[in-house]
């Protein structure tokens, strides 16, 4: 059975594609859960538009995280820990931290693409990459000093 796909499935093909798949795949798992259309010729102009569509919502999310990117970049915080004997941190800096601070300096960036190895638990001056968008990546400086400094 002939059939349009509705979203990217696996090895079986990308949204938009027509594919030959047996008819109980087709009838029992892909109607049911909408993954495809039943193929008919009308229908693929529809559908070369949606994918023009999603293919320029694409190229516009992408320049737009370049356009942060540049802005992170440029971008230095300071967070300001509370420190007991030899300088050592109470607690740590996480990605949570780091996206409060950003967030105050006007950018908007989600906890989960701030990517550090592991918490900060020293004073220092660190770099921390961003992932903005697949392929872009930004970073930006943070520098974690005694509170009352």
């Amino acid at each position: 059975m002939k059939i349009i796909l509705r979203e990217d499935i696996g090895k079986l093909g990308k949204f938009g594609d027509v594919v030959n798949v047996s008819d109980g795949y087709a009838r029992n798992y892909l109607f049911p859960k909408n993954m495809a259309w039943f193929y008919e010729k009308k229908y693929l102009k529809a559908i070369q538009s949606l994918k023009d569509d999603i293919e320029s919502q694409k190229i516009k999310d992408k320049e737009e995280a370049h356009k942060k990117a540049e802005e992170i970049e440029g971008t230095s915080i300071t967070i300001q820990v509370e420190v007991g004997h030899d300088d050592k941190l109470f607690g740590s800096v996480t990605n949570i931290d780091i996206a409060e601070k950003l967030r105050e300096t006007g950018i908007e960036v989600d906890r989960k693409d701030i990517q550090i190895d592991e918490p900060i638990k020293k004073l220092g001056v660190y770099k921390v990459g961003i992932r903005l968008y697949p392929g872009v990546e930004g970073s930006c400086k943070v520098w974690v000093v005694k509170k009352g400094d």
